[in-house]
């Protein structure tokens, strides 16, 4: 996988690096496995050996190269308190697409530093692809064929007709049924890519809209600063910071406001 050209071995984003070239090496050694094992969580969500291992593994390197930094990840759980410094982990993002043998599926690693997510890493292998971001130097990917990173920009699309629009299910959404149904119908073109791939897709322009009603920190948290980087924005359904909001809308930007508005209470 290229190497992102400032990620110093020491860095955090080098680390971040690092640590995506561990979980690659599990999951893709796991993944179609025969002896996979999947058990269903108390949330009646699946979580495969391979997610444990993966967490366990990362959790490790933390342990010895930012002894001091906090953790909290989807499978051992933790925290990341308001000050100071900690990672936020998914081990397997799409887990229910690994245990099928469905592709998209990735790794997401985010840093947060007094409440801020400053550098975002997201790993799909079996895509060949990933995604990473440092505050204030760019978001940047990679994907099959290139030799070099490439600069992510989101597109310009400015109106809804106009708009491709992506989404993980129609589950989920609520009191929000309605409007999510009227937004589909307003812009150009829906697809249900789904969890992490759905927002990467914004940040590299291909896709304009991303919604999803239900996320954890872990779901939300690497995407950030490659959202942004990116020229992109990411928030809650109220605008709210998506870290901690529960659900997100990821827009190229010139459809942030008009995205809000579609997903309002009513």
């Amino acid at each position: 996988m290229t190497t992102p050209a400032d990620a110093e071995p020491a860095s955090d984003l080098g680390l971040a690096l690092r640590m995506a070239d561990a979980a690659d090496a599990i999951t893709l050694a796991r993944f179609g496995a025969g002896d996979l094992v999947v058990d269903t969580k108390p949330d009646l969500t699946p979580v495969s050996d391979a997610d444990r291992a993966v967490e366990a593994a990362l959790r490790a390197m933390l342990g010895d190269e930012r002894p001091e930094d906090t953790i909290l990840g989807e499978e051992e759980g933790g925290s990341v308190a308001a000050h100071g410094r900690g990672w936020i982990l998914d081990p397997i993002d799409g887990t229910k697409n690994f245990v099928r043998g469905v592709p998209v599926w990735a790794t997401l690693i985010g840093l947060v530093v007094d409440g801020t997510v400053t550098v975002g890493m997201v790993s799909a292998p079996a895509l060949a692809r990933r995604w990473w971001a440092r505050t204030g130097s760019g978001a940047w990917g990679t994907c099959p064929g290139a030799t070099h990173p490439r600069r992510l920009r989101t597109s310009q699309v400015g109106s809804l007709a106009d708009a491709s629009l992506s989404y993980s299910d129609e589950a989920g959404w609520g009191a929000r049924e309605d409007a999510f149904s009227a937004l589909r119908r307003s812009v150009w073109r829906t697809r249900a890519y789904g969890d992490f791939w759905s927002h990467l897709l914004v940040a590299e322009g291909a896709v304009d809209i991303a919604v999803e009603p239900e996320l954890s920190a872990w779901d939300i948290a690497a995407l950030v600063p490659i959202i942004t980087e990116s020229g992109g924005r990411i928030s809650g359904f109220d605008g709210s910071e998506a870290l901690a909001a529960g659900c997100a809308v990821t827009t190229n930007g010139p459809l942030h406001d008009i995205a809000l508005s579609a997903l309002a209470d009513v």
